[in-house]
């Protein structure tokens, strides 16, 4: 596996960097009781020229994605970000919260860190979450990807061969055609049907970690083929300026939209994925990871527009969460969207001389530094963290998933 190591030291640096990022701006996502996290933190322009930024909301699946992460820091460090609490401790409070929690998604999120952090009501966990999982009932893709995922992390603890199966089988059928992409939901029903063909990038990355995971856990040839199929496609797809793009035909195997590019994508959500599939025995994709790093510091979409905020503010501690056209409601996604339903690979090129994406959404959420500790930090064999080189290890609250960038 291709590393951040010496012959790439300043994404190795710049890897470390954001892990900073992270450690100090989690912290200030905490509620004030220290049981949870905010859903977000939105910035303000301040008198003094810099920033203010202002909690909203709280959410249950992004402290859950938190503890996944922050889990493969020491103790210490553990403590420092989850409210004085390690991740075992704090995944406590959030099962205890099971009962009450009514989306598919959250419950699983919650599970799959119960079973990382060897949680005594692992079986409970994932009893809510066969509750909220009806057999025969779509779901969202991320959703589903997640139910596989704290499956094949429990695999070691219960025996869960028969909720695997039905949760691996559901992402296998869920393609549509030959095409290697995943659509927005694994059934009709969900979504309106002028975007039944479209997928996210979420869409793809937590299918194909949670088959490559599921192969990982228990020798799954099939599973590991279809991630490896998944993930090569998004790669050729990626953008010259190492953009992981944002909605797909998944019919087609093609680009509908690109805008948004989020920084959680570039930075965390693509490398904890690929590094997933290659420890699983999947391909290398090392310099598209290596591509996608590079894009924070070297936004193109910004450069020459006179633009000169960076996408990483580190005494803040956020990363600014994307680059967007700023078009009114979304406009160039609906009528890509529409037009690729009715004429496939159509492209509406006008658009893009109309709605020029230079626009920054000013807001940092605390999941986007859970899955960056996951990515750099992280190993899919459980152990000791590897750190921004992560690759050395295999050398010898939104309804709608797609809403908030996931």
């Amino acid at each position: 596996m291709t590393e951040l190591a010496a012959a790439d030291r300043p994404l190795h640096d710049l890897a470390t960097r954001l892990l900073a990022v992270a450690e100090r701006g989690l912290p200030k996502m905490l509620l004030p009781e220290g049981t949870g996290f905010v859903f977000t933190r939105a910035g303000r322009p301040a008198g003094d020229g810099g920033w203010s930024l202002e909690q909203r909301g709280t959410s249950n699946r992004y402290a859950a994605i938190t503890a996944l992460g922050a889990r493969f820091l020491p103790a210490d460090r553990q403590r420092a970000v989850l409210g004085g609490r390690t991740a075992e401790e704090f995944t406590g409070l959030l099962v205890e919260r099971l009962p009450g929690v009514d989306n598919l998604g959250d419950a699983a999120l919650i599970a799959w860190a119960a079973a990382e952090t060897g949680h005594p009501k692992l079986s409970d966990a994932l009893d809510r979450v066969a509750a909220l999982d009806v057999p025969g009932r779509p779901q969202y893709t991320v959703e589903a990807a997640w139910v596989l995922s704290a499956l094949a992390a429990a695999r070691g603890t219960l025996d869960v061969e028969q909720r695997l199966a039905a949760a691996r089988d559901r992402l296998l059928r869920a393609r549509i055609g030959g095409s290697p992409l995943f659509p927005h939901a694994t059934g009709p029903g969900l979504n309106a049907w002028y975007r039944d063909h479209i997928g996210c990038f979420a869409d793809q990355t937590y299918p194909l970690q949670a088959l490559a995971r599921a192969h990982a856990s228990g020798d799954d040839p099939e599973a590991l083929a279809a991630a490896d199929a998944c993930a090569t496609r998004i790669c050729a797809l990626q953008g010259d300026g190492g953009q992981w793009w944002w909605h797909y035909d998944a019919r087609r195997g093609t680009v509908v939209e690109g805008y948004p590019v989020y920084s959680v994508h570039q930075h965390a959500m693509a490398p904890t994925a690929l590094l997933d599939l290659a420890e699983a025995g999947g391909t290398d994709f090392g310099e598209p990871i290596r591509r996608g790093l590079r894009w924070m510091t070297e936004v193109p979409e910004l450069s020459g527009t006179g633009a000169t905020e960076p996408m990483i503010l580190d005494d803040l501690g956020v990363t600014w969460r994307k680059v967007y056209r700023g078009d009114p409601k979304k406009a160039v996604r609906a009528a890509r969207g529409l037009s690729t339903r009715v004429v496939p690979g159509l492209r509406l090129g006008a658009l893009d001389s109309f709605f020029r994406p230079t626009a920054v959404d000013r807001e940092c959420r605390p999941y986007e530094f859970g899955w960056m500790l996951f990515a750099w930090l992280g190993s899919i064999r459980q152990g000791a963290p590897f750190g921004p080189d992560r690759a050395n290890a295999t050398a010898p609250q939104a309804t709608d998933p797609e809403a908030d960038g996931r």
